[in-house]
């Protein structure tokens, strides 16, 4: 199975390029399943019901957030209908919405995705990690309900990424790090055939801090004296994500590259896809 995880669709420029390039990528690549990040996708902050059916109308078949679930109070109306939206799933109990599903493939296979946040340097700080992963893993083993598992983290440390992955490992199809917006190398098959890597990077203009224009998160830098309000960055973007070949046998990762498209950021994109 050919899966592609797209990260953090940041601001206007960032959803547009998806939404543009994604039908020709799922075609080109032959790809089964895509899975994007799009909490930022409004304006930096939060999704609007409007953009995620835009971004399932590409061709994304599920759509990941993050912390900024809920910066666009639309999202806690829209959450609880629709099953391809997920917010993490150790919020407390009775938050709106779910943060797991099963979702049919375009090759027949069931896919696993679940969406869990991190807790180190993290604000809200959910409930404990690992036993959201375990309870995920538990309720919907690889090799019995499911054909594929994927994991986006979303979280700040690269230290709590990495353990997350390590303990899933042999468990899960993918675990891919989200929310810091920058491309990791680090890229890798563990020991037990859960693809890894620390963050997916972000959609969206890279002449920016971290997709935001680049003016007042330097002026706070410079100053400490907030001169206004953080604004998306409207440059050309860069798609970044992670492409990753998964055995129809195990369920566990055969192959993982990065992909990236767009200006700024070297272009690469998986070679067995080729």
């Amino acid at each position: 199975m050919r899966l592609l995880f797209l990260g953090d669709m940041v601001g206007k420029t960032g959803r547009t390029a998806v939404w543009e390039q994604l039908p020709g990528l799922i075609s080109d690549f032959r790809l089964d399943f895509v899975i994007v990040n799009g909490e930022n996708a409004a304006g930096g902050f939060g999704i609007t019901e409007e953009i995620f059916r835009e971004t399932l109308a590409s061709g994304a078949d599920v759509v990941t957030t993050g912390n900024h679930v809920w910066d666009q109070r639309d999202a806690l109306i829209f959450a609880p209908r629709e099953e391809r939206f997920l917010r993490p799933s150790n919020f407390p109990k009775g938050t709106p919405g779910r943060g797991s599903g099963v979702y049919i493939a375009r090759n027949g296979a069931r896919v696993l995705v679940a969406n869990i946040m991190g807790r180190v340097f993290m604000h809200p700080e959910l409930d404990d990690p690992f036993q959201a992963g375990e309870r995920e893993l538990a309720a919907c083993p690889l090799g019995e309900q499911a054909d594929a598992a994927v994991i986006d983290f979303h979280a700040e440390a690269t230290s709590e990424k990495m353990c997350f992955a390590h303990f899933v490992d042999g468990r899960a199809s993918l675990v891919v790090g989200t929310h810091t917006h920058q491309p990791t190398a680090d890229h890798q098959i563990l020991n037990g055939g859960t693809a890894y890597i620390s963050d997916a990077g972000m959609c969206g203009d890279y002449d920016s801090s971290l997709g935001m224009d680049k003016e007042e998160p330097l002026n706070r830098f410079l100053s400490k004296v907030p001169k206004g309000r953080f604004e998306a960055a409207s440059g050309p973007a860069t798609l970044c994500g992670i492409g990753v070949e998964i055995s129809d046998r195990t369920g566990l990762a055969e192959k993982i590259a990065p992909f990236r498209r767009g200006p700024r950021l070297e272009e690469t994109a998986p070679s067995f896809w080729s």
